[in-house]
């Protein structure tokens, strides 16, 4: 007896196997997955049963140009790895699954022409792009803001472009994690930095060259906000003869905490280290870190939000006040050892 081939069942139905078993046009079974109200009653019932019985679901892209809504937003991100960017996207992605929309994340590899490589590439598959901490030029900005495609900045300030955009206020507590250090008697501290292509990175080194209003003697180190990055660089922080390193993020600080303890030296009783963002593992190192917790879900809420406010309206919102970033003193710091 031969053995009958399945055929349905092996191949995956498609708009016109729906509309050859309901007896109606390919068009009309679009129009009424696209939800239009302008298809007959008695069609529409006999689409809707058609496809039913066939298991059929309507590709997402191909209902998205019906309807002229993707129903996605793109992310582009410089370090997937890196924990600060966790709690941003996860409030993002709650506001976007609430509103039916889901999210496509892309990492840049915090290379600015990938990124804006990426941004046109993703322009055609969403209906709206979040640039989270973005490395890209100015002028690249401003070449995504002529697209006219909602696109929301989180974590960068750029007058001049005409986006959208939201950040932490950086500048004001790395001004008091220096005041800090000065009041425990440090009179000479490194910066371990992180991109030179990072905003924050700019706001942050900008602030502790401020510091000298404290007394508070300090040069730059460069490295990449990655803790292998500052592991490496604590090398030549040492050679300035530091008190204290204040370290572009809570991942460096993390990487020059493992560097000193390598080199026999103790934190804080040796030397301070600080961090900046206030990701989960810094309260669980020891020492437990000094560091500034940014309003990370703040961020990701708001970015949300202006997005939102774009997809609903396609009129640009107002950007918002910077918000508050507040010092968290912990074990990390400590006396300067020659105060």
């Amino acid at each position: 007896m031969p053995t009958q081939r399945p055929t349905a069942a092996r191949s995956r139905p498609t708009i016109a196997t729906v509309a050859e078993a309901a007896g109606v046009s390919i068009a009309t079974v679009s129009r009424v997955m696209s939800g239009s109200s302008k298809v007959n009653q008695e069609l529409a019932d006999r689409v809707h049963e058609a496809a039913d019985r066939l298991a059929y679901r309507p590709s997402r892209a191909a209902r998205g140009l019906a309807l002229g809504s993707l129903r996605n937003v793109g992310v582009i991100l410089p370090d997937l790895t890196n924990a600060y960017f966790f709690d941003v996207v996860n409030e993002m992605h709650r506001g976007a699954a609430e509103q039916g929309y889901r999210m496509l994340v892309a990492d840049s590899n915090g290379d600015p022409g990938e990124e804006l490589n990426t941004a046109l590439d993703l322009l055609g598959q969403v209906d709206g792009l979040v640039l989270l901490s973005s490395r890209i030029p100015t002028a690249g900005l401003k070449q995504l803001a002529r697209r006219q495609a909602p696109t929301v900045l989180i974590n960068r300030i750029e007058l001049g472009v005409d986006l959208p955009m939201i950040a932490a206020d950086n500048f004001t507590p790395m001004m008091q994690m220096c005041s800090h250090l000065a009041r425990l008697g440090h009179t000479r501290a490194v910066y371990i930095g992180g991109s030179e292509l990072a905003w924050q990175n700019r706001e942050r080194w900008r602030a502790v060259q401020s510091s000298s209003a404290f007394g508070l003697q300090t040069t730059s180190v460069a490295a990449d906000g990655t803790v292998e990055g500052a592991y490496e660089a604590v090398a030549e922080a040492l050679k300035h003869d530091p008190t204290a390193l204040i370290c572009f993020n809570d991942l460096s600080a993390i990487g020059a905490v493992s560097a000193l303890r390598d080199r026999g030296l103790r934190v804080p009783e040796d030397i301070s280290v600080t961090g900046f963002d206030d990701v989960v593992l810094a309260r669980h190192i020891a020492p437990k870190l000094t560091t500034v917790k940014s309003p990370k879900a703040e961020l990701g809420r708001l970015g949300w939000e202006l997005m939102q406010a774009m997809l609903d309206s396609g009129e640009q919102p107002d950007s918002p006040e910077p918000l508050h970033a507040e010092m968290v003193v912990r074990d990390s710091t400590g006396p300067a050892p020659d105060a």
